[in-house]
């Protein structure tokens, strides 16, 4: 049976970065979960690029299960 978002190891919480977003998403790993979030924030957020102080306000945020 394929793992569900809630068995993931890592997590987030958007709203940890940019508050009023209610965006969450989890994955095995923190470079997986790091794809996602800046999948997200180009969408979403229109975000073209992840600065190195996004990145570690991203990683400080990142949730293990």
């Amino acid at each position: 049976m394929p793992a569900t978002e809630t068995d993931k190891a890592k997590y987030i919480a958007c709203a940890e970065i940019m508050p009023g977003c209610s965006f969450t998403s989890a994955a095995d790993t923190e470079q997986e979960l790091m794809q996602k979030v800046a999948d997200h924030a180009a969408q979403v957020h229109g975000m073209t690029e992840i600065t190195p102080d996004l990145a570690a306000k991203v990683k400080a945020a990142i949730k293990s299960r």
